[in-house]
Order: structure tokens, then sequence, then C-alpha cells
């Protein structure tokens, strides 16, 4: 029998703008998943939350796209939004497109992250939640897990990491994927996965075709056609025995790369690793954050977690992250801390431009 996990991600609704999501929100998927796993749908559950997205990692025998298991979580933030709305939380049920659950919960707005495998002898997994970013911004992360050898020095001296990793990346503007073999088309890869905001990894396989990674890449924004939030990406990962060991699926946080989205999702800033505790976006609804909870996959049971970035190691990081925050803060309206225009097409900004066309005028040279 194989194991799925399945991490399912929504806004849908924070105290005081878009920082923090309320515990009775969570407390209202507590009960849902509870009764799910009473009656046997789900084998284990655990509730997490970054800023104001709740985070739901479920583990289960179904596979993958399963109408239950998405109707339970659908049900959770349904349920969750009504709770949202008469305490007139912000944003409240921003995530959920509509109300009525089409066999799964692919296209409706939540993110969706899953794997499916046979469990080894040992399989540590970690589940990486983000807020005030997009898909994309596990890019670089991903990349340096899994391709490069700076990073994972299993690539090089251990013989189950040598032969390298395929990656499947999606095209979210053209609806198109492809794969990629690492380390033979390396630069093919990177010639793509550099632009976070149309080329985003969506799996990664090992030569054997394991599963490795999965990504959520739903992209809200662009179902919507203008700005409601972006997208808040998570992202399984399996580490250990034919895997990059855990310390090197972690060590890629403690550069806190610039990504895209931050406050009104039209700025660039850096990723900040945080505890599930200090995963709360304020200043300027930002910096971005990220949590990493860290699990071993036992019979479909999640043993864990552990909070992978509740570490005095990342102190130093924090810090960098927050004297780039100040830098990058100080150009105001201006690139490169707002995003270049073609990038805001589905932002606020095409509003201002319409208003303004009339206004414009050909230059006589």
């Amino acid at each position: 029998m194989k194991t799925t996990i399945s991490v399912i991600k929504a806004d849908i609704g924070s105290v005081s703008g878009h920082c923090f999501s309320h515990p009775a929100l969570m407390e209202k998927c507590d009960e849902v998943l509870e009764k799910a796993l009473d009656e046997s749908i789900i084998n284990d559950y655990y509730i997490s939350r970054c800023g104001d997205d709740v985070d739901l990692i479920m583990t289960h025998t179904k596979g993958e796209l399963n109408e239950e298991v998405h109707k339970v979580a659908y049900d959770a933030f349904l349920q969750a939004s009504e709770i949202a709305r008469e305490m007139k939380l912000y944003g409240a049920g921003q995530d959920l497109l509509n109300d009525t659950f089409s066999g799964n919960i692919k296209g409706m707005g939540p993110g969706i992250a899953e794997m499916e495998f046979e469990e080894r002898p040992s399989d540590p997994v970690i589940v990486y939640c983000c807020d005030k970013t997009e898909p994309g911004a596990f890019n670089l992360p991903l990349f340096k897990m899994f391709a490069d050898p700076f990073n994972t020095a299993g690539l090089v001296i251990d013989p189950k990491l040598h032969d390298g990793f395929k990656f499947e990346v999606y095209d979210v503007i053209e609806n198109k994927k492809v794969v990629l073999s690492c380390p033979e088309e390396m630069y093919d890869l990177l010639a793509l996965i550099g632009s976070t905001g149309r080329y985003i990894i969506k799996r990664i396989f090992n030569k054997k075709g394991e599963i490795a990674a999965s990504v959520t890449t739903e992209s809200l924004t662009l179902k919507n056609g203008k700005y409601v939030g972006k997208d808040d990406p998570a992202v399984i990962v399996r580490a250990q025995s034919g895997f990059p060991a855990a310390g090197e699926c972690v060590e890629p946080f403690a550069f806190p790369h610039m990504v895209t989205g931050w406050m009104r999702g039209s700025h660039n800033g850096p990723l900040m690793p945080v505890s599930e505790e200090y995963a709360n976006p304020v200043r300027f609804d930002g910096p971005p954050r990220v949590i990493g909870l860290a699990f071993q996959i036992a019979d479909a049971q999640l043993v864990g977690p552990l909070d992978i970035f509740d570490d005095p190691a990342f102190d130093e990081t924090r810090k960098m992250s927050s004297k780039a925050a100040t830098y990058i803060r100080r150009h105001g309206p201006f690139e490169p801390h707002r995003l270049p225009v073609e990038e805001m097409e589905y932002t606020s900004l095409p509003g201002v431009m319409k208003k303004l066309e009339p206004r414009f005028e050909d230059i006589d040279d």
C-alpha cells in the first residue's frame, strides 16, 4: 500500500490585514479533519499556518487528486471562511473561487502539493510553507537542494545521488510543461527557472522515477485576471536515503534570496525563514516568510513535526533578511523594489494605467 501526503493551503481570512490567520479558523479546520480521521478518509494530519494562510498537511492511502480527501480540505476551508465572515476578518474566503465542490480542489483557488510513494524503512519529509510570495520562490532553494553540489555534497560523494535528478517545470503563462535532467541539462534548466514568475518547478524525481519534491503551482492571480493575493506556495521534500540529507534540504534557506510578492504582491523582498510562532509578516506586509516542518512518515502516520527554523543558527539569516528588507524598502515605488510593469499586469496597476491612457500623446521628434 502506497502512502500519499497532501498539503492543501488557502488564505481564508486574517486579523488586521494580511498577516495572521485567527486560531478560530484553524480550530474549525481541526474539527473537520478530525471527523475525516474518524471516518478513515485520512490517516493523520497536522494543521499549521504561515501568515494569513492555513496549511492542511494530511496523510492517507487514497492517491493523488482523491475526491474524498480534497472535499475534506474544501469543506474545512468553506466552514472556516464562514467563521471568518462572522468575525469580519480581512479577506474572508479569499482563496475560494466558488462554494460548489467539483470533484477535486484543483483550479478552485487553494494550492495543492501531493506525492504518493512506497514508504522506505525510514522516510523523512519536510514541508515548507510560505506567505507573501509566489510558487517560483522555491525555484532557487529546490535547485540548490537537488542540483547544486556546493549545497548538496551528496551529489558528489553519495553514489545514490550521483546520477542527479529530473525537474518537471511548468510554464504557468502558456500552460505547458517540460522535464529537464540534471546535471546534463543544468544550464537549460537555469535558463528557465531563473524567470520565477513564469517557469516554476512543479515536481522533482530521481533517475529511477521516485518522487522527491512537489510544489503548489496554482496561480490564483492569473485565474482571476486581477490582483487578489499572491499564491503563497508550499512544497513537500523527501530527505535522506537516496535523496538529499535533511541538512542539505534546509541549507538553501540560510540565504534569504529575493522573491516576488510582499506588499500587494507587487514588490521584491528577501525570504525570511522563521518558526511557526514568528510567521507574522507585518512589516510592509512582510518581508516574505517561510516555515519548515520536518516529519517522519510511518505507516501513513505523521511523526513530528520539528519546527526547523526555530533554531539560533538562522538568527544571522534573519538579520541579513532584515537588512536587505530595509535596503530595498528605501527604493519606495521604484524598481527593483516594485516589480517591472510587465510583471504587474495582474495587480491593481492596470486600473491606474487605464485612467491615464486618454492623456498619453504621441512624441514629436
